[in-house]
């Protein structure tokens, strides 16, 4: 009596639903940092954050790389 094992290697794909998230969740960001002028912050810190507008300001050079002018 002998027994024999097989072995299955599975060349799979990513998955669809992967890469629409994975999209979904660049093309949120790339909005997020083209539109805010403020608009974030100002939920938690009121009008002050129009002024600072420090999302804008961490992303500046990210901002030209994607073709977004800001001034």
């Amino acid at each position: 009596m002998s027994q024999s094992k097989e072995i299955t290697v599975s060349k799979s794909k990513t998955p669809i639903l992967a890469l629409v998230i994975l999209g979904i969740v660049f093309g949120m960001g790339l909005f997020v940092v083209g539109y805010d002028q403020g608009h974030l912050f100002s939920l938690a810190l009121g009008e002050s954050a129009y002024e600072d507008i420090y999302l804008h300001e961490l992303t500046h050079d990210m901002r030209h790389a994607a073709g977004f002018p800001c001034h």
